[in-house]
Parts: structure tokens; C-alpha cells; sequence
């Protein structure tokens, strides 16, 4: 009888133990979500499944204003903010960010994280009673680290480029793409006019002559096991910048006095599976068909 006792403990003992390692499992075996961090003016997102174990975003680089594709960058453009950190949650999940741009705008940004994307969600403002000179504004994502063409692997700045995509002609097309622009104010660069944007009002770089088949802009990993892309709306532009960076910069439009604008962005960074990447894309940015259908069928 006491032997019996004993055994039925002693499987109860195992059957615990066992139950622990299955749970242990399972969790360690979950994704963990990517980290936050901002600090002067540098959002850093990090992750031990991260290709690069990070991505720097110059965030924000600049609030710009209209007819700035043929004037000069510092002297007519570039609109002077200051960004402050607000709040960021113990798990490095949540950041808020508070913008004070020198016209009076101010731009709030709560910015969360997963495993596999970043969400930005934005409330931009203007409390004055003019109009304000804020068009467009552009975070720039450092994405060399991501690629596998970091400085510290290649001394060519450029090698990033053959690794990234837009979409043109309803297909992914890698760059540089065919009718490659060379000629701007400043090159080099490639920039891709956001559906029914003046094609004078962004980035003083090469502007590409076709009008992209979505908003998505992205790239794959040095290995290729991965993809990054990011997206936001309303959106100004998609641009191959000149610092191993990719852009979608997002549109403000000049706010009339006490009228607010709300802005969403998404940053993925997911498996090299382009079919679930679009799908998500197409869910999170359902008015993005609509607008490049609009505009591809007046072309």
C-alpha cells in the first residue's frame, strides 16, 4: 500500500515536471516582441530575431514644406521641430513622442510593437490661426544593418539598393528599375510621387518617371529569410535615399487653424513569404487600391 503511495506521488512529481518543460517550450518557442528605444531624434528598433539585431530610423529627419523638389533642402524645405520622448512602457513596447514644429503644429506619435511589425499611429494639430507650411514630413530607415550591407561589410553605400523593392506594373520589381532617374537639384536617389501629390511639392532627388502599383517599399535580408517593408497614409512619397535608407514619407497637406489629421504607419519585418506580406499590406491599407487604382487608370 505504501509503495503504491509512493508511486502514484512519483508520477505525479514527473507528470508536473513534464507539464513545466511543455510550457517552458512553448513559451521560449514564441516570438518575442521587438524593442523601442528614442534618443536624440534616433528610433531604434531591436530584436535577437532581427536580421542586423537592429534598425536605426532617423525619426523624425525633417517636416517639409510644398514646392520643395527643384529648392534648396536647408534654406526653403526643411521646416525646424523639436521631437521629445513622452513615455516609453517597461516591456520597450510603447513610446510616445511629442513633436513641436516652428509653425505650431504639434505631432503626437504612439508608436507599439510585435514580434514582426511596428505601428504607428500619429495625431498631427494645428492650434494657430493660419494656415500651416507643414506638407510632408520623413522618417528615414537605416535598413543596411537589415540587408547585410552595413559599413562594416561594404564600402559600397549603394549595395543596398539591388537587395529593395517597390511594386510597378502590378508586379514587386527590384532596383534600380528600369527608367532609372538620374537628374534632380541633388542626386543620386530615386524618388516615387505618392498618388495625386505634386510632383513639385517632394524630395529634390532623381524623381522616377511611373507612379508605384502600391504604397509599400521594402527589402529583403542579407540571407533573404526575411523581408522589411513599411508603408504609411496618407503618404507623400516612397524614396531610395543616400544613407543605406528607405523612406515613405508621410503627408500633412498644410493643416488649416484647429484642424487635426490622423496618420497611421506600419513598419513590417516578417518571413520571405511576399503573398503574406501583401495581404496584410492590403489589410491594414485598404484605401491604398482604391487610390493607386484611381490613379493608374488616369495614366
Amino acid at each position: 500500500m505504501l509503495y503504491a503511495k509512493k508511486n502514484k506521488t512519483m508520477k505525479i512529481i514527473v507528470s508536473f515536471f513534464l507539464f513545466l518543460t511543455v510550457i517552458t517550450s512553448i513559451q521560449s518557442a514564441e516570438p518575442t516582441n521587438l524593442k523601442l528605444h528614442w534618443s536624440n531624434n534616433i528610433l531604434t528598433i531591436s530584436g535577437h530575431h532581427l536580421p542586423g539585431k537592429e534598425i536605426k530610423i532617423h525619426y523624425l529627419e525633417a517636416y517639409c514644406r510644398a514646392n520643395s523638389h527643384t529648392t534648396d533642402w536647408t534654406n526653403h524645405t526643411v521646416i525646424k521641430h523639436k521631437t521629445k520622448l513622452v513615455s516609453l512602457n517597461e516591456n520597450k513596447t510603447k513610446l510616445i513622442l511629442l513633436c513641436n514644429i516652428s509653425d505650431g503644429v504639434t505631432v503626437e506619435h504612439l508608436i507599439t510593437s510585435t514580434h514582426d511589425e511596428i505601428d504607428f499611429n500619429l495625431t498631427a494639430y494645428n492650434p494657430t490661426k493660419k494656415k500651416s507650411e507643414v506638407h510632408w514630413a520623413q522618417p528615414c530607415i537605416r535598413v543596411g544593418k537589415f540587408t547585410g550591407t552595413a559599413t562594416n561589410t561594404t564600402k559600397d553605400k549603394y549595395a543596398y539598393i539591388k537587395k529593395s523593392f517597390v511594386y510597378l506594373d502590378g508586379k514587386q520589381t527590384m532596383m534600380p528599375t528600369q527608367e532609372w532617374a538620374t537628374e534632380a537639384r541633388y542626386i543620386p536617389g530615386q524618388v516615387w510621387v505618392g498618388p495625386g501629390v505634386p510632383r513639385t511639392d517632394v524630395n529634390p532627388r532623381p524623381q522616377h518617371p511611373s507612379t508605384t502599383s502600391n504604397g509599400l517599399i521594402g527589402c529583403y535580408s542579407a540571407d533573404n529569410s526575411m523581408i522589411f517593408a513599411t508603408a504609411f497614409e496618407p503618404y507623400q512619397e516612397l524614396f531610395q535615399g543616400v544613407i543605406r535608407c528607405l523612406h515613405s514619407d508621410f503627408r500633412l497637406g498644410g493643416l488649416k487653424p484647429k484642424e487635426k489629421l490622423n496618420i497611421r504607419g506600419k513598419i513590417y519585418i516578417v518571413k520571405n513569404d511576399e503573398n503574406l506580406l501583401l495581404n496584410r499590406y492590403q489589410k491594414d491599407f485598404p484605401s491604398h487600391n482604391k487610390l493607386h487604382l484611381k490613379k493608374n487608370t488616369e495614366s
